[in-house]
């Protein structure tokens, strides 16, 4: 079931690659045929676009950066999970391990904290099954399912589905009104009812602490759940609501460290908030901005990923995507149709250099430049302020390495 990485060009013509002109004028004959028969894929170009990760051969449904930021993790309808090394993001050959998925295909994926497994929902089974991963002697892995999947407890279809980083349990969220929360075993630990008429997305927090969810109510609400001392399982508690939006909530994010979270909304908004708040002491959580996204008003599927520091908000709608920086307010960068299809998943890297999308056969990684012109900004500002020599020195390092960095990109002035 496990195969060693394996490039990109093994499989031409799934990538509608053009085939060696050596081969013959017969084998391009039997290329032009295939090509009839396959959809072409999507062509885009940008100055910004890092890379295009071109294996599967089925449309890709959901992506998942692992907490160590080795890898990503694909899946798509061509029933395989795809494993992506990192490191070969900016190579010319990306490298992929492939996982198959007997007999189904899997919608939703996500890695387990410790980064040796990862678990899936399937979309005709309608259950999570786990993938453990084991490293081989060659450097590759080996992935197998575990015998036995999760029970089937949800009515309708699955939204969502996260692991806590402190690896006490797993959320599974469905299109009506239901969020569960599972041990790693497979038992059901709590149901959730979020009120919300239906729920359009789901999310537990990266802290580990919180589940959040959205849906047809122009809120976002937040339970903690809580452990004992010993680790055991004790309750999940309403913890504090996302408020001020006039229309539904269409998706929201955290934060790296969970103290921001971001929303957008059918009333034509984004908002940034600061979730770092005493809610046992009835705290609620702070407007620090709202910005116009006239986009989430219609009826295309929306998306919403915030970079790791909150300094940049990524929106999709269809199949563009519009960068913001967080801290004015203003639209700095705008990708149209980068996708065949409409995006799928939207993600930005743990170290918040790129951002990925999805929504037809391949994954597309842009550079994060409002990031690095964020980090231009913020090390001006503590430069200004800076007391010592070892500190001044630290700040101008990292202020010209994003500054060379904007540079490359031809992004440097805006």
């Amino acid at each position: 079931m496990g195969l060693s990485f394996s490039s990109d060009d093994v499989s031409q013509k799934a990538n509608g690659f053009p085939p060696d002109k050596s081969s013959g004028s017969k084998k391009q004959k039997q290329y032009q045929r295939i090509r009839k028969e396959k959809p072409q894929q999507h062509n885009f170009t940008h100055r910004l676009l890092a890379a295009a990760l071109k294996s599967h051969s089925g449309n890709i449904s959901c992506m998942d950066f692992s907490s160590n930021g080795k890898y990503l993790a694909t899946c798509a309808d061509d029933r395989t999970i795809r494993i992506w090394s990192t490191k070969d993001f900016l190579q010319r050959e990306h490298r992929s391990m492939r996982a198959n998925v007997e007999l189904d295909h899997a919608t939703l994926v996500r890695f387990s904290p410790d980064c040796r497994a990862f678990i899936v929902w399937l979309a005709n089974g309608d259950t999570l099954r786990v993938f453990k991963m084991t490293k081989r002697e060659d450097g590759g892995y080996t992935f197998t399912a575990t015998p036995e999947d999760f029970p089937k407890k949800h009515k309708a279809p699955v939204i969502d589905i996260g692991i806590a980083n402190t690896g006490k349990f797993i959320m599974t969220a469905s299109s009506d009104t239901t969020v569960l929360i599972w041990s790693l075993k497979g038992q059901v630990l709590s149901t959730i009812n979020t009120n919300q008429m239906n729920n359009t997305h789901a999310a537990v927090s990266p802290c580990g602490r919180f589940v959040a969810s959205c849906g047809f109510t122009p809120d976002v609400k937040v339970w903690e759940v809580c452990f004992g001392k010993k680790g055991e399982f004790q309750e999940v508690v309403r913890a504090f609501e996302l408020k001020g939006h006039s229309a539904a909530v269409r998706s929201f994010a955290f934060s790296n460290d969970s103290r921001r979270m971001a929303s957008v909304s059918k009333d034509g908004t984004w908002k940034l908030w600061d979730t770092d708040v005493e809610y046992k002491k009835q705290q609620d959580p702070y407007l620090l901005r709202t910005g116009r996204f006239e986009e989430a008003v219609g009826a295309a599927p929306c998306r919403l990923a915030l970079s790791p520091d909150a300094q940049v908000l990524a929106l999709a709608s269809g199949s563009s995507i519009h960068l913001y920086n967080t801290r004015r307010g203003e639209k700095e960068e705008c990708f149209e149709r980068v996708h065949g299809e409409c995006i799928t998943d939207l993600s930005f890297d743990i170290t918040g250099r790129f951002l990925a999308s999805c929504g037809d056969r391949a994954v597309r990684l842009f550079h994060n430049t409002p990031g690095h012109r964020a980090m231009v900004e913020e090390m001006q500002g503590h430069l200004k302020r800076a007391s010592n020599d070892s500190t001044r020195q630290r700040l101008q390092q990292k202020l010209t390495q994003a500054q060379e960095t904007l540079k490359s990109l031809g992004a440097l002035k805006k």
